[in-house]
Order: C-alpha cells, then sequence, then structure tokens
C-alpha cells in the first residue's frame, strides 16, 4: 500500500531565528573554539583570522558537540548484489584487501575531525558500515538509513552518543515544483541522540545528483526536508535540530535557497573561498552543509564552521567532510 501524502506545515518564526542575523553579522573566530589537527582546514585554523572588535557578542555558552558530514564515495562492500559488478559495471566489487585499505583510510580521517556525530553518504551495506566501525571503535552507537535496493549508496550516522530513536522519510511522498509526486533520493535518516541528557536531532540527506540531472527532485528534496525539521524543531523546542549531507547544489541555488528560508545554513559566516567541499571542471564547490533549525537546544559556534581536506577531498574520497560546533542549552 503506498503511503500517504505528507501534509505541509505551517511555520512560524521563533524569536531566536532573529538573533541569528546578527550573530553572523559579528561573527569572527577569536582562537577560543577547538582547533583540530585536519589538513587544509582554512586560512583562518592557520593564524590568519581577524580578531573580533570590542562590540562582538560573547560565544555561546553550554556544551559543545561537533557534528560533521561527509561523503565517503562509494562504500560498498565485497559481495556483488546486482549480479553486474566491477569493471565498467555501477557496482564496485572490492577486494578483501581494497575494502580494508579503503575503510582505514576513511578511518583515520574520520577520526581527525574529533566529532562528535559524523553523518555520512554512500555507504552501501550493513557490512560496508560495519567495516568501517572496525576502525572508528570510539563511535559506539550507529545507525544505516538503507533504502533495500540492490548496490545503493545510503546514509549513515556515528555517534559517541545514545541513539534514543530513528525515524526514515524514505517512504514520504514530495513534491516538484510542477505539482509531480516523487520520494528522497536516499532516506532523509532521522536521528536522536542523548548527549548527556541533551536531545540533539540530526537529518543525514544525499539529495539527488545531477548526473542525468531531475533539479525540481533536488528542489523537491529541499522543500521537504525544510519543513521536516520544522516539524521536528516544533515537537522537540528544547533539542538542538541538524541537518547535513551532501545535497548536491551551491549556495544560490534553487534547492538552497529553499533551506535557507527558514533555517541557518552555518557556513555563511565564512569566507565562500574556504567552503567548497568538491570539485567539478577545475572549480571548488560547496555542495556539501550543515543546517540548524530554529530552537530553544543550542546554537551555532560562530567561525566554527570548517572543511577537512587533503589535496581535492579527504580520507580516499572525492568529497571533503564539512563539520562544525554547536553550544547545546543545558537541561533545567
Amino acid at each position: 500500500m503506498s503511503p500517504s501524502p505528507r501534509l505541509p506545515f505551517r511555520f512560524r518564526l521563533r524569536s531566536n531565528l532573529a538573533l541569528w542575523g546578527a550573530m553572523l553579522a559579528f561573527a569572527g573566530c577569536d582562537g577560543s573554539s577547538q582547533v583540530l589537527p585536519v589538513p587544509d582546514a582554512g586560512a583562518c585554523v592557520q593564524g590568519n583570522c581577524p580578531q573580533p572588535d570590542s562590540g562582538t557578542p560573547p560565544l555561546p555558552t553550554g556544551p559543545r558537540v561537533r557534528i560533521a558530514a561527509f561523503n565517503v564515495h562509494r562504500l560498498f562492500d565485497t559481495v556483488c548484489a546486482s549480479e553486474f559488478c566491477g569493471g565498467s559495471n555501477y557496482e564496485e566489487l572490492p577486494t578483501a584487501e581494497e575494502f580494508a585499505a579503503q575503510v582505514g583510510q576513511l578511518g583515520r580521517a574520520i577520526t581527525a575531525l574529533n566529532a562528535d556525530i559524523v553523518m555520512l553518504e554512500e555507504v552501501e551495506t550493513q557490512a560496508s558500515l560495519d567495516g568501517l566501525l572496525g576502525q572508528v571503535p570510539q563511535f559506539t552507537y550507529s545507525r544505516l538509513g538503507e533504502t533495500y535496493s540492490a548496490a545503493s549508496v545510503d546514509v549513515a550516522v556515528l555517534s559517541r552518543h545514545p541513539i534514543i530513536e530513528t525515524r526514515s522519510h524514505r517512504g514520504q511522498y514530495i513534491y516538484r515544483p510542477d505539482g509531480s509526486a516523487t520520494r528522497f533520493s536516499r532516506d532523509l535518516l532521522e536521528v536522536h541522540l542523548d548527549v548527556d541528557g541533551a536531545r540533539v536531532i540530526v537529518f543525514a540527506a544525499h539529495f539527488r545528483s545531477k548526473v542525468d540531472d531531475d533539479p525540481g527532485r533536488r528542489i523537491a528534496e529541499a522543500n521537504a526536508a525544510r519543513e521536516i525539521l520544522l516539524e521536528s524543531a516544533r515537537e522537540f523546542p528544547s533539542a538542538l535540530v541538524v541537518l547535513g549531507g551532501d545535497l548536491n547544489d551551491v549556495p544560490g541555488s534553487e534547492a538552497i535557497n529553499a533551506l535557507d528560508k527558514a533555517l541557518l545554513r552555518v557556513a555563511r559566516d565564512r569566507p565562500e573561498s574556504e567552503t567548497w567541499s568538491y570539485v567539478y571542471s577545475g572549480r571548488g564547490q560547496a555542495i556539501d552543509h550543515l543546517f540548524l533549525a530554529p530552537g530553544g537546544g543550542g546554537a551555532y559556534v560562530p567561525g566554527s564552521f570548517r572543511v577537512a581536506r587533503d589535496g581535492n577531498g579527504y580520507g580516499g574520497s572525492d568529497h571533503g567532510a564539512v563539520y562544525a560546533d554547536f553550544a547545546l542549552t543545558e537541561p533545567p
């Protein structure tokens, strides 16, 4: 039986959303947030960060949580699921040695981020995820957003903190600008975490790629994701709610503008020259993003957004990993 369509939600701006513009206008990087030993993380990390003036508001207080998103690039396991593997076929079929080398390199890169929560894209199966988990034992909790099709590359979440709830949105109908119905390209995986008594909700996303492009589907994904996040923020007003992943579009595009309408794209306070995460035709593009929903659960730490790279990608992937720090509102 087909799932019933999800009705749109009416959004009411919360008072603290108005503060974000002021925060971003004054945002600097005064060196007080932790600096990670990751390659090419930006000029500010390398000591060229301007100092704030006396009018800069204080950084948010409260416990910090670092959230990252990383497209690990086609993490296929060693079993052929599609019956057409290797060579020029879509599904790669690595040997056991090749798979071990890939997860080893990715594990070292993920560890260097020093993140508490990592949203992943392009993980084929639970076996793929298990292989990676063997390299990052600090993440004792994880979920895979499986779409249950052969050779699918799916989203996942790794966490140092307990998972208390998981919701899938893969079966939800969403709508292109022309009114035609579609669904998320991969699951929009919603994971609720208990971070030292505070609820943190992350949404791991991987929007429609531009190969044989269907831009209307990507716009549908962005509009639906925005409303789902806003609904979550209303349902859990004391939670920190963050969307992250490879959204396959750049700031100023219709899809990213749809998210910018009501969510905070945390990279907005960083120079455009430092926010690219993928190279296409020789040019860096910012297609991996982190967004914060309005709510009382915490705040983005201004200036903390970074892209970890080693060359044009990171950890053997063709994407950089994006990450930022958030200050949680301490539970009463």
